[in-house]
């Protein structure tokens, strides 16, 4: 009778164990789902400054429209006066109950000056900032080799070689894209930190960023290593300002016309795309902007879209040749 007791005690202990194990992972997306925004205690949605860099287009813009909606002041940056005089107007419809809620500056993020006029303007103005969006950055869609005008075949490569010019040619390229994926990040850290620092009581920055950082594509030689440098340089000053709410944004292809000012697009040539049809296959911009509002609210440090993309990122370290293979297939390239 005590050995059957004994069992019976040891098997309702293990299922016992067994449930609580199972119920863990609801309890905890529950908590996730539930929790309160920690942020938006802080900061209410109407009072929150925005500053959003690259915003003319694409994903930039419509994080303008949707913290617009919000309520919130924002601050528009972008290169094209034309399209930023058109996205300021769009936010101020908005909102129409107060003036001065929408600034735009026009700038470039890769220049010191540019950057200090904004910084200077929201002081100004505004007094600081509580939040900053970097969304700016250039595309760049060619194989390596391609840009320094080697191309290749079942023959082999031709030229056999890259010439001087050529790779002089492949240099500028890569400045060209080292200006915009990183030091147009780099410039906006040294220039807005100290000020989130002193004026926010609680400061965060988004990086949107690309999976291409840290999945390796190919056609996207340059676009990925720069890119990889701006993720890994915000995710190195997370932790020397932990006062700061770092995010990096690491999303698959959106749909837009990002490509068309490629920065190895030939001289009076359009830019190849070798994947599908972003417009068809890419992810929607507005689910983007969304996505990045939620996680700047949760303060959350990494952020995949769509989220099998971070099992893609471990399946690169246990299965390397699968993933190198799905990313030839994804952009159309073969090997020769």
């Amino acid at each position: 009778m005590v050995l059957w007791f004994a069992m019976f005690d040891s098997h309702f202990n293990i299922t016992t164990v067994k449930l609580a194990l199972g119920a863990l992972p609801l309890a905890l997306l529950l908590f996730w789902y539930l929790r309160p925004a920690p942020r938006l205690t802080q900061i209410p949605p109407t009072q929150e400054r925005v500053l959003i860099l690259g915003a003319t287009s694409g994903v930039g813009r419509t994080l303008a429209h949707q913290y617009a909606k919000r309520g919130a002041r924002i601050c528009l940056v972008g290169r094209r006066e034309s399209m930023l005089d058109e996205a300021a107007e769009e936010c101020r419809k908005e909102w129409v109950c107060e003036s001065g809620r929408v600034l735009r500056v026009c700038g470039d993020c890769a220049s010191v000056e540019d950057m200090t006029k904004v910084r200077d303007t929201v002081i100004k103005e505004w007094d600081g900032i509580d939040t900053l969006i970097i969304t700016a950055g250039v595309s760049a869609l060619q194989p390596l080799m391609t840009v320094a005008g080697v191309t290749s075949s079942k023959d082999g490569l031709s030229p056999p070689h890259a010439t001087a010019e050529a790779i002089h040619h492949a240099v500028g390229v890569a400045k060209a894209a080292t200006n915009g994926n990183f030091f147009g990040p780099y410039i906006a850290a040294i220039t807005f930190i100290p000020l989130l620092t002193s004026c926010s009581i609680s400061p965060s920055i988004l990086l949107l960023s690309s999976a291409a950082a840290i999945i390796p594509a190919p056609t996207r030689t340059l676009y990925a290593s720069t890119k990889s440098a701006s993720q890994m340089l915000f995710q190195a000053l997370a932790i020397e300002h932990p006062r700061i709410s770092f995010t990096s944004f690491l999303p698959a292809t959106i749909e837009g016309d990002f490509r068309a000012s490629a920065v190895d697009t030939p001289l009076n040539s359009s830019p190849v795309i070798h994947e599908a049809d972003p417009n068809k296959h890419g992810l929607r911009r507005e689910v983007v902007a969304t996505r990045c509002v939620q996680a700047i609210d949760h303060k959350e440090k990494t952020v995949f879209m769509p989220r099998y993309m971070r099992i893609a990122h471990i399946l690169y370290w246990i299965w390397p040749a699968y993933v190198e293979w799905r990313g030839r297939v994804k952009y159309n390239f073969r090997a020769d």
